[in-house]
């Protein structure tokens, strides 16, 4: 398996590309599609710092069952069902192909990198999983929709943008460090 990681530093452009791509898709189909199914709010996994219960049932009852139909099919059984590995992917690709070019971190054994890399990512996946879950959940059931479950999801939220941050910041800075040393 380690090798197969490894090898994503190979793809590390092709994958940023795809996943720079597919980003601007959801993108613009939540500007110029999903917003208008909720009369211009934004969707609840887009808001970095979370949503109050209120704002979460307003969004809710705005789309009302045909829009959060519409939501499930079109964001969270296609594109944000890929977005997240792809994402991730793109992630360890870009964190072992910048390590790379760092002494300390190409010196560290194969396994150990790949390893370092999928430690970072994993926990934003697995948070961004938990939280489309959560959102689809309650799009497929408005009853389910309370104040505790709706702060539930307004937590993976946050912790999803919390998450993703750290490999963000760790590819940044093996970039950065990569280019002083050239």
């Amino acid at each position: 398996m380690s090798v197969a990681v490894l090898r994503l530093s190979r793809h590390a452009a092709a994958l940023s590309i795809a996943s720079i791509a597919l980003f601007l898709v959801m993108t613009a189909l939540e500007f110029l599609y999903f917003q208008r199914l909720s009369g211009g709010l934004a969707a609840l996994d887009m808001r970095v710092a979370g949503f109050t219960p209120d704002e979460g049932m307003a969004w809710l009852t705005a789309l009302g069952r045909r829009g959060g139909e519409i939501i499930i099919v079109w964001h969270y059984l296609t594109f944000d069902l890929l977005f997240p590995a792809l994402l991730s992917l793109t992630l360890v690709s870009l964190i072992l192909a910048f390590g790379r070019r760092l002494g300390t971190f190409r010196a560290m054994p194969a396994q150990l990198q790949a390893l370092f890399a999928l430690v970072l990512v994993l926990p934003y996946t697995v948070a961004d999983y938990a939280q489309n879950f959560a959102l689809a959940r309650l799009l497929s059931d408005f009853q389910l929709a309370n104040p505790d479950s709706l702060a539930f999801a307004s937590s993976l939220t946050v912790t999803k943008f919390a998450l993703l941050a750290i490999p963000f910041f760790v590819v940044a800075f093996f970039a950065l460090a990569g280019q002083r040393r050239r």
